[in-house]
């Protein structure tokens, strides 16, 4: 086990309270498959006031192994509560391994003090619980961080200063940029968001007032993201409107002083705290994941990522076992000087199409990157176009907004979906590849650089990669989005970013580029005007030209054989992601 990093040893005397996990904790342990056996029992002190930065108590469970010994500890900090899944998943199963656990409400939420403001208060009081636990009887100076989403965001303002304690960290599908989780190349992410506003502001009550602001938002979605404007429209179907909600969406440049502080994305840099990076293919939050390991790459810092078949949530119910050995083994390695469980090479990534796992020495690979070219009769083709003259062009109308079908969101509806009847609007158009001949690899960032016009000078462009199966079904493997404010009608060539993907197209399946005017109500839906999205009230329908010279540029492997990269078949133990929803 590492040396404890400050003078105050475990007391000797110290013995674990009788407290124990609540019964559903309990059960909800029974429901996972795949999990190590338990090495102790855990028991449970629940609800202690934790002084946080400016003295706010912050609502505090403390998680042990009922048994006497010198055990490192994880700090959780949640805006979720401390209840379902957070006291199964983080306080219980970790405390049966051998840790302490700190399951901790952040300020605002779950009974704390003071009033949550999504990302302000996270480095002091995070700082502030450190000096509590260097107070207590059982902490012995070594210290992981763990979590998901938000509670990844609490761990990066953690590392903003980490204090000498910290020797591990795991970012399950962690945010680091607010920023980038609401806005998409200036256009909100509106679904993602409103859920977000749910979720801070009704998860921590309990199951119950979660599960009927959830509905509330279902039945009321489109008349929300239909208002004109949009600002404001949330307040009545999110109840208790979130305080930030106004100021996210009020805000969609990244430079405004709005978002000062906002990112915690510079602690990666000359981090040497080892970190563990889990995220998902078709997370919202995958950017974000692959983004901060190149950042840990580049400073040095010991650093794993593993990315798996799996959306925002999937990865906690699926692919649960596959996270927890992950995290598990990384905690184990880094606080308890018990590296066995360790892969030898850093990144694992999970190929879709083959349902199977590989192993390699860096991300991103370096597979060539190569454009296949839309053509006027709805084809994609290897061979480079000889004019740049117009291929094809569709009419936009935001009274009748182009629907999002699955994709990065943050709801039960992400992931692959079949695109049959999204691709049947006139307002989709879809280019596809000849069935291949031998199955097609993909691996690393995805993107399309297209010509397009717009005859009012102002559109959402979103595109999307998918793969055509034998049966003509379509579905979505990776996109993105941008927005066209030339304020001209003539062409304007620009790069839109489509995430990353590990893919195999196996023969005979069909490479397609679909180009549409937005997806809705995952983007906030285009004006057809200089307006700004949120705050919108005219609406004039858009015609959108395609023209030659436009590509889908995919990161293709030439083979595997010689290319340094291991990839092993077999069903993975968290799903494929066809499963997902």
């Amino acid at each position: 086990m590492p040396t404890p990093t400050h003078d105050a040893a475990p007391h000797a005397d110290w013995r674990p309270p009788t407290g124990k996990p609540s019964p559903a904790s309990r059960l909800m342990r029974a429901s996972w498959r795949g999990l190590p056996p338990r090495r102790y029992e855990a028991g449970r002190e629940a609800g202690a006031p934790v002084p946080g930065a400016d003295g706010s108590p912050l609502l505090t469970d403390h998680y042990f192994p009922r048994a006497t010994g010198d055990f490192p500890t994880l700090l959780v900090r949640s805006p979720y509560g401390r209840g379902l899944p957070w006291a199964p998943q983080f306080g219980m199963l970790f405390a049966e391994q051998g840790f302490h656990v700190v399951l901790q409400s952040c300020r605002g939420t779950g009974g704390s003090g003071g009033g949550f403001d999504l990302w302000r208060h996270e480095a002091g009081d995070g700082q502030a619980t450190v000096a509590w636990l260097r107070e207590q009887p059982w902490f012995n100076g070594v210290l992981g961080t763990i979590g998901p989403s938000y509670l990844g965001y609490v761990q990066w303002a953690l590392a903003l200063d980490p204090p000498p304690e910290l020797q591990a960290m795991v970012v399950q599908m962690g945010l680091h940029d607010p920023h980038a989780l609401f806005h998409s190349g200036g256009v909100p992410q509106l679904e993602n968001t409103l859920v977000c506003g749910v979720g801070t502001t009704h998860q921590h009550q309990g199951a119950w007032p979660l599960a009927k602001a959830t509905l509330r938002l279902r039945k009321r979605l489109e008349q929300i993201t239909t208002a004109r404007p949009l600002r404001g429209a949330y307040a009545a179907a999110l109840g208790d409107e979130p305080p930030w909600l106004d100021g996210v969406l009020a805000h969609p440049d990244a430079d405004d002083p709005h978002w000062q502080g906002a990112s915690t994305g510079g602690a990666a840099d000359g981090l040497t705290v080892p970190t563990c990076l889990i995220g998902g293919w078709h997370d919202a939050l995958l950017g974000q994941t692959l983004e901060q390991y190149a950042r840990l790459r580049r400073s040095g810092c010991p650093a794993s990522l593993l990315i798996g078949p799996w959306t925002h949530t999937s990865a906690f119910q699926r692919g649960w076992p596959e996270v927890f050995a992950e995290s598990l083994a990384w905690l184990r390695a880094h606080l308890c000087g018990d590296p066995s469980g360790l892969r030898q090479r850093p990144v694992r990534v999970h190929t879709g199409g083959a349902d199977a796992w590989r192993e390699m020495d860096d991300w991103p690979a370096e597979a060539p990157v190569t454009p296949w070219y839309p053509t006027a009769d709805g084809h994609l083709t290897r061979q480079a176009p000889t004019d740049d003259g117009p291929l094809a062009s569709f009419r936009y109308d935001p009274a009748d907004p182009t629907p999002s079908v699955g994709g990065p969101l943050l709801s039960p509806e992400a992931g692959p979906r079949d695109n049959g009847a999204l691709e049947a609007r006139d307002d989709v158009l879809t280019f596809t590849g000849p069935p291949l001949d031998a199955p097609l690899d993909l691996l690393g960032p995805v993107s399309a650089r297209l010509d397009v016009a717009a005859d009012t000078g102002h559109a959402h462009v979103f595109v999307r990669l998918c793969e055509v199966d034998a049966r003509g079904r379509s579905r979505n493997i990776c996109d993105g989005l941008a927005r066209l404010g030339t304020g001209q009608d003539t062409p304007a060539r620009i790069t839109v970013p489509m995430s990353a993907t590990a893919h195999r197209f196996p023969a005979g399946h069909r490479v397609r580029l679909q180009v549409s005017g937005g997806a809705h109500p995952r983007f906030a839906r285009s004006s057809g005007t200089a307006e700004p999205p949120a705050d919108a009230v005219e609406f004039v329908p858009v015609r959108l030209t395609v023209h030659a010279d436009s590509a889908l540029l995919l990161p293709q492997e030439a083979g595997e054989s010689g290319d340094g990269h291991e990839l092993r078949e077999g069903r993975t133990a968290g799903g494929t992601a066809d499963a997902v929803g």
